[in-house]
């Protein structure tokens, strides 16, 4: 009966050892997903066809020998302005602004074909305005005109125009043909 015993006492002894033991401490929760960064804002891009055009409109009107086109918010002064001198046969690219007597500054105008500069000079008026003058034939005319839905007028010193490529701007330039 010792062996029977024993046996059984055995046996119920491996049964305990095969039956895990009771956890103590529950396991730890899982790590949460590592939190991603806020996203970095990309640089503001400074490709010209990216920059917001200026706020405004282009208006046309015949002018004395001419005619004119200006651009900007109803209301207010044109912020830019182009201008035919049909007796000279020249186009009149202007902006409000002062420039020291002598002083010149250039309008640097981006269009879709390609950039060119134009030497301003105080071109007085109230409000005072700076000047450029080209030949009404100037093939850059037309790159300004068939711009791609913009142009960009930059001077030093002043605020950058963006400014729509609307058909105002080539209809003064044609005048100027005629």
């Amino acid at each position: 009966m010792r062996i029977a015993l024993s046996f059984s006492l055995s046996a119920a002894l491996l049964l305990v050892g095969c039956v895990p033991a009771a956890k103590q401490t529950p396991p730890p929760p899982p790590a949460p997903p590592p939190v991603a960064p806020p996203p970095v804002a990309a640089p503001a891009s400074e490709d010209w066809r990216d920059i917001p055009l200026t706020p405004g409109t282009w208006v046309w009107r015949a002018d004395a020998g001419g005619s004119a086109a200006g651009f900007g918010v109803a209301g207010a002064d044109p912020q830019f302005v182009v201008r035919c001198d049909r007796t000279n046969r020249r186009i009149i690219l202007s902006r409000p602004g002062l420039l020291a007597a002598g002083q010149e500054a250039i309008l640097a105008i981006t269009t879709s074909a390609g950039t060119a500069g134009y030497r301003a000079r105080p071109a007085g008026g109230t409000p005072p305005a700076i000047a450029a003058q080209t030949a009404a034939t100037d093939p850059f005319l037309d790159k300004m005109a068939f711009s791609r839905g913009r142009f960009v007028v930059a001077t030093a010193g002043f605020a950058r125009l963006v400014l729509p490529a609307w058909p105002e701007f080539g209809r003064v330039v044609e005048d100027c043909r005629k």
